[in-house]
């Protein structure tokens, strides 16, 4: 067994894992946001990440066979995960976390807005991204489990309600009126 676990390609398998679960946990420690709308800082980090884990994953390996078993590595662990986390509600929940309810009825909730690491000012840009004004507009703002903010608001409800302009009641049979 000892002899097998020191084979190249095995070694760059199980390097390929460790790094994999260190960047999925660190991800998950540092939270969330960082997978939300990217910024110039969060891009040019995620490529660095990459760029300094390239070496612990391959090693001495620079060959094209190395580089394509840490991608079929990398590849098929991230496959297993997805489908652990579909099929397990513990798992997902561990590995990606639960939303947030950030605010309700036109009311922020502060200790869960500082648990999710955002500010206000951060809070109220989604919003307004959501078209609604100000805070007291929002029914429902949670941090979702992607990192993305969903806002629910009155206005939102009553436009859902309101008939859709594409639904006829009768269809068009051509020619001119």
């Amino acid at each position: 067994m000892g002899d097998f676990m020191s084979q190249p390609m095995v070694q760059i398998v199980l390097r390929c894992i460790a790094v994999y679960l260190f960047v999925v946990l660190a991800l998950r420690i540092f939270g969330k946001t960082e997978l939300a709308q990217l910024s110039v800082v969060d891009l040019v980090f995620i490529l660095l990440i990459s760029n300094s884990v390239q070496n612990a994953m391959v090693g001495p390996d620079t060959s094209l066979g190395g580089g394509l078993v840490a991608a079929f590595s990398l590849f098929t662990l991230n496959y297993g995960f997805k489908r652990l986390i579909a099929k397990n509600k513990k798992v997902s929940d561990l590995i990606q976390g639960k939303e947030i309810l950030l605010a309700y009825n036109g009311k922020v909730h502060m200790a869960n807005l500082k648990k999710a690491g955002l500010t206000e000012s951060e809070l109220n840009a989604a919003i307004r991204e959501h078209g609604v004004q100000d805070i007291s507009g929002v029914d429902l703002a949670m941090l979702e489990v992607d990192g993305n903010i969903s806002v629910i608001s009155d206005d939102y409800k009553k436009r859902a309600s309101l008939p859709s302009p594409h639904k006829h009641k009768h269809k068009w049979k051509g020619g001119i009126n």
